[in-house]
């Protein structure tokens, strides 16, 4: 442990040390030329109304009138504090120390006013230091508190991360085993399609934010593993406009919707079903637009399952894109539309109040 570490745990450490700094400086000062035994004991007298002064602020006046907001009576008497700490100075070297130390011959070299403006040096000093103080202190809890809402923000993150991969694997998975039954020449390359898409959930989702490129890369290779399995009945429209760049997103964002339109709407076992899916990209402004026709749900899988990865996605949409998102969902029966406006200029915007 170094001596800057010991100094800053210890109180009584930091005081000797304030102490003898003092005593170094008032000894040079008072000092003529030469150092002798009187200046030694000059100085060491005059520090005991100002200490008596320092520790009467420090330890009466702060905690009991300062640290509880009653400034007015505080600076009252702090100010009588200062005027007292320079009589009492000027009482000693004037009266007592002739009692005291009859061997030595004391002048006071300075006036009541001038006695005054030490006193003020050095209770105020005390008052500026523990202000200064109490205002690192708040600012490590606050930044504590930062950092404890960035851990709980970053655990509930991840834990519903972990809800949304299973949520889509067991989605893909459920299409193609209803291929596989049919032996379906095409279940080879769904199988394919769905290690793309598997590999990009695995290996490259791990952070907080990832290119939109590749997010909508990935929404691509989604589309297509559902067009081959949906057949000519489904009519599957994605258009893109605007060119992603080097935006960012959070993953999982989009496809949330989307999977819900295949899943309420190609999915739903009647004939000519269609989903229209479009995103927009105009500066940091993305606009995802989703809208299918409302089928027969399957009635194997229960509410809460269907709804999870809704759930899940505007629980995420509060976290990571507080007061930056817009979510408009309509569903007149017949037809389900979704649209989801994000601010993409600053990813790291999350919600204070979570």
């Amino acid at each position: 442990m170094n001596i800057l570490k010991i100094l800053a745990q210890n109180k009584i450490l930091q005081h000797i040390l304030f102490w003898c700094l003092s005593y170094y400086y008032l000894l040079h000062l008072f000092s003529a030329e030469d150092i002798k035994s009187i200046d030694l004991i000059y100085t060491a007298v005059y520090h005991f109304p100002l200490m008596a002064g320092v520790y009467l602020n420090l330890y009466l006046l702060i905690p009991w009138l300062l640290s509880r907001k009653r400034y007015v009576l505080y600076a009252v008497l702090l100010g009588i504090t200062v005027i007292l700490s320079a009589l009492l100075t000027a009482f000693i070297f004037g009266k007592a120390i002739d009692y005291l130390l009859p061997g030595y011959y004391f002048i006071s070299y300075y006036e009541l006013a001038d006695l005054a403006q030490f006193s003020i040096v050095y209770i105020g000093l005390t008052t500026l230091i523990t202000l200064s103080r109490a205002w690192f202190k708040l600012l490590e809890s606050e930044n504590y508190q930062v950092r404890a809402q960035k851990k709980k923000k970053d655990a509930e993150l991840l834990f519903l991360k972990t809800q949304i991969n299973p949520h889509f694997l067991f989605n893909s998975l459920n299409s193609i085993y209803s291929l596989a039954l049919k032996k379906d020449a095409q279940t080879p390359a769904v199988l394919l399609k769905l290690a793309e898409v598997m590999r990009y959930m695995t290996y490259e989702t791990n952070e907080e934010h990832v290119l939109l490129e590749k997010e909508i890369q990935y929404i691509r290779n989604y589309i297509e593993l559902q067009k081959l399995r949906a057949g000519s009945n489904a009519h599957i429209l994605f258009e893109m406009n605007g060119e992603p760049g080097a935006q960012r997103i959070s993953p999982f964002i989009l496809i949330v919707f989307i999977e819900n339109g295949f899943k309420h709407g190609i999915q739903g076992g009647i004939n000519d079903t269609f989903i229209d899916i479009r995103i927009d990209l105009s500066g940091n402004e993305l606009i995802l637009t989703v809208a299918n026709n409302i089928g027969a749900v399957d009635e194997t899988e229960n509410d809460d399952f269907r709804g999870l990865g809704l759930n899940n996605v505007k629980k995420r949409l509060e976290l990571l894109y507080f007061q930056k998102h817009e979510l408009t969902i309509r569903n007149d029966g017949e037809r389900f539309n979704v649209q989801l406006k994000l601010d993409l200029s600053n990813p790291l915007t999350f919600n204070p109040y979570v």
